[in-house]
């Protein structure tokens, strides 16, 4: 599932993940980005895989992810 979304929509549903998770403190997200070697693209696919894992699915099906309103949509 999200092999098969593009940059933009990756962009956007990691924004709304990180939002919704409230552990996302620099101290955990430093920790995702040294696992991914600084790749942007992986970096927004392994949050998601997290949020996945702890809310069932992508943000923007989730209720939580819902409630998030990005200023640049």
């Amino acid at each position: 599932m999200i092999d098969s979304l593009d940059l933009r929509t990756l962009q956007k549903e990691s924004s709304r993940a990180l939002i919704v998770m409230q552990n996302a403190d620099n101290l955990s997200l430093a920790e995702i980005n040294h696992k991914v070697d600084h790749d942007s693209t992986i970096f927004y696919k392994k949050i998601l895989e997290k949020y996945i894992e702890l809310f069932g699915d992508l943000p923007s099906n989730t209720k939580e992810g819902k409630q998030i309103n990005l200023i640049m949509e």
